[in-house]
Parts: structure tokens; C-alpha cells; sequence
């Protein structure tokens, strides 16, 4: 990776944020291998790296031996330099994770509960709060902020057993009810753009520039990422795939068009299954079916690979990424079954598309990723973006929204 900085006075901060990101992404790495990715004078790279020790954010690790001269000594990022909650609400569940600079889970906090109400959230992450600190999981006084990944339109999009109550969501106010149990900064993001940020700095980005990444939880998301960088689209919606059209093949509406998030969810396999006679409410009860359950559910899966191999096949067609990803709280084994059934359906149609791979992430992905928001800030990565600073989940909607019923 070619880096460009300057040595000016005005570009300090610039640099800086550079330097930390190249050893945030090729660590272990020396200050010569710094100073020929940043084209800066090795004695920048030198006062640049200085500041960073003393500041406790990066740390040198070993010395490199085997090449000629005196050993060069490696950077890389200090994991108990910062410190990062991150929270993602979902109508199924609360998950909160603390980690370290290296993106590594100090704490983990879960909650399966099925459309937990805005006064509960707030209750129950300032239990989480209180229980990092008292288990000594952060340190306070470098903790650089709380993530939250949340879907927009929560109280909004009618799922499966949406309750009339769960409206309550509707312009509630998130950040103020976090900012009123932390002094900390707060960063908001929708939860695939969260997942997809995870990855991009601590899962397969690292070695994918360009992904589009489906992100299957409670609903569908989808978030495009580019040169590494994510892409929202005019008005911060990009990436919506829940909302792509697919055709029905088959029954009385046969030809017409549905949503692809009215066809693969984790709500929607929970509703086939009852249909069908087998009880399945969490992402675990599905490990744990009996044989005509496991059919059940594979039967699903070849179903929706169908749709979901057009829909990848789009996607290729439009924006060309090196790679599709798929996330979130499905089960990994039941992730990479429909990934096998992708591929074949693909193959079937002779079509040119993106390699598939299963997300880094996997079930904690959106948590994870809102962790990884104040991180990026910290450390100056290029994937922080000073929106989530402000935003707010987006609602009032109406008209854009698909209703997301089996």
C-alpha cells in the first residue's frame, strides 16, 4: 500500500493519523518500512512514533534480526493503549462488547430478548457500564467512546410478532439516553455499516479493499464497502439489499416481486419453521433440531440460495466488488451451508459473480463493529467518519419501508 504524507508543520496531524494506520494495518512493521509506505523523512516517521509511545498507543514489540546492520526494532499497536464499548440493539436481542485496541473481547454481555423496549436498553447498558468497570475489563480513563450499532427504522419496519409498544422506538432519543450514563463520546451507526466497518479494520478487510456485505440478523442489511472505504449513497441508505425486488417463482403470486428481506431472515426461518410444526426462537435452538428439523432448515436454505445467488449476481453486475461477505446472528455452520448452496446455484447459472466468503464477524459482528467506530477515531483510521459522531438512527420513513412479514 502506497501512503502519501508531507513533512509541513500544517499536515502534523495528517501524518500522525497515517502513521497509525499503517501500523494498525501492517504491524509488526519498523520505522524504515514506515518511512518508505508514508514517503516521509525517517526522521519524521522517528518524532511521529515518539509522541505515539509516549502517549501509550503504540509499542515496540521485538527486534527484527536476520538482516544486515543493527536490528530493526518492530512497531505495533499498543492493545492496552484504548479502549472500546460497543452495543448492538437488535428486535431480538442486546449484545455489548469491551475491547482492546487490537479488537480483541475483554467483555462480553448478551441479552436474548425479543423487542426490548427503550427504557430497558438504557437500563441494561448501564448495568454493562458498571459491570466493565467493576470487572476492571476497560480502563476508564482510556476508554475512547461507546459504539452503538442500531437498524434505522426500528420501531417502524413490521416484522414478525412486531408488538404495537415496540413504536416506542420511534424518535426516541439514543444518544441522549448513552450520553446520559457515560461522559464518554457516543458514535451511532446502522448495524450492517457497523459490521462492514468491523471488518474492514479487524476481519477479512484487511485483505478485501472492495465487499458488499450482507448482514443477516432479525432483518436484512447490506453495506458497500470500496478501496476501503464505505459507500451510503446520496441520501446515508446505500447498501439496503433487504429492500432489492426478487421475483416469486411459484404459488399465487407467482411473477410478482417481494423484498429480498421479506424472504431471508432470521425472523422469516423462525416462521417457516413454526409453519411447519418445529420451535425455533433463537439462533441456538437452531443447532439443536432434531433430523427432521436440520431438513427443515436446509430445505430454507436451498430455497433462498436461489434468490440470493441473483441477487449477489446483481450486485456483481453494478458495483463489481472483489468479494460478497455474509455476517450476522445466523449460526456459522448454517451460514456456510447456505454459502455451499450459493455457489452451486451460481454455477448452475453459468454467471460471472464476486467470490463469497462468510464474514469474520459471524454472530457479534454489528457489536464488534460499533466497538471498532470510536477505535477508528482514536487512532485516526481512515474507515472514522465524523457523522457518527452526530447521526441518529433514521425514522419516519414511511413510504421507503418494506412491511417484513412471512
Amino acid at each position: 500500500m502506497i501512503l502519501s504524507g508531507s513533512n509541513t508543520e500544517q499536515a502534523a496531524a495528517a501524518n500522525r493519523a497515517m502513521i497509525l494506520a499503517a501500523i494498525h494495518r501492517g504491524a509488526p512493521i519498523s520505522r524504515t518500512e514506515l518511512s518508505h509506505q508514508s514517503r516521509l523523512t525517517k526522521q519524521a516517521v522517528t518524532r511521529i512514533v515518539d509522541r505515539l509511545l509516549d502517549e501509550g498507543l503504540v509499542m515496540e514489540a521485538r527486534r527484527r534480526h536476520g538482516l544486515r546492520g543493527q536490528p530493526a526494532i518492530e512497531l505495533e499497536i499498543d492493545p492496552e493503549g484504548v479502549f472500546s464499548v460497543g452495543a448492538n440493539i437488535d428486535r431480538d436481542h442486546l449484545t455489548i462488547v469491551a475491547v482492546d485496541a487490537a479488537g480483541t473481547v475483554r467483555g462480553r454481555i448478551h441479552h436474548e430478548r425479543r423487542f426490548l423496549l427503550p427504557d430497558d436498553f438504557a437500563c441494561l447498558m448501564a448495568e454493562a457500564l458498571s459491570s466493565f468497570r467493576r470487572r476492571r475489563v476497560i480502563e476508564e480513563t482510556r476508554l475512547a467512546g461507546i459504539g452503538l450499532a442500531i437498524p434505522d427504522w426500528l420501531g417502524e419496519v413490521k416484522v414478525v410478532g412486531f408488538p404495537s409498544e415496540y413504536r416506542q422506538w420511534n424518535g426516541y432519543d439514543v444518544r441522549g439516553a448513552l450520553e446520559a450514563i457515560s461522559d464518554h463520546a457516543v458514535f451511532i451507526d446502522n448495524d450492517a455499516n457497523a459490521a462492514a466497518l468491523g471488518e474492514i479494520e479487524y476481519g477479512l478487510g484487511t485483505e478485501i479493499g472492495s465487499f458488499f456485505y450482507i448482514l443477516a440478523n432479525a432483518c436484512l442489511g447490506g453495506s458497500l464497502v470500496i478501496d476501503g472505504v464505505r459507500h451510503k449513497g446520496a441520501s446515508g441508505i446505500g447498501g439496503e439489499i433487504g429492500w432489492l425486488p426478487v421475483v416469486f417463482d411459484d404459488g399465487p403470486f407467482q411473477g410478482s416481486t417481494q423484498p429480498l428481506g421479506e424472504m431471508f431472515s432470521l425472523f422469516i426461518l423462525f416462521d417457516y419453521l413454526e409453519r411447519n410444526g418445529i420451535k425455533a426462537t433463537t439462533p441456538a435452538d437452531l443447532l439443536n433440531l432434531d433430523d427432521a428439523g436440520r431438513s427443515c432448515v436446509s430445505r430454507w436454505l436451498r430455497k433462498i440460495s436461489i434468490k440470493l445467488a441473483q441477487a449477489i449476481v446483481d450486485i456483481g453486475m453494478v458495483v463489481d466488488p472483489e468479494s460478497v461477505l455474509i455476517g450476522g446472528r445466523f449460526p456459522v455452520r448454517l451460514i456456510d451451508e447456505l454459502l455451499v448452496y450459493v455457489h452451486e446455484e451460481i454455477s448452475r447459472l453459468g454467471a460471472r459473480a464476486p467470490s463469497l466468503h462468510r464474514a469474520a464477524g459471524s454472530e457479534d459482528a454489528a457489536a464488534l463493529g460499533a466497538a471498532a467506530i470510536p477505535l477508528a477515531h482514536r487512532l485516526g483510521l481512515p474507515s472514522a467518519e465524523p457523522g457518527q459522531r452526530f447521526r441518529n438512527p433514521i425514522s419516519n420513513r414511511q413510504s421507503q419501508i418494506p412491511v417484513t412479514v412471512a
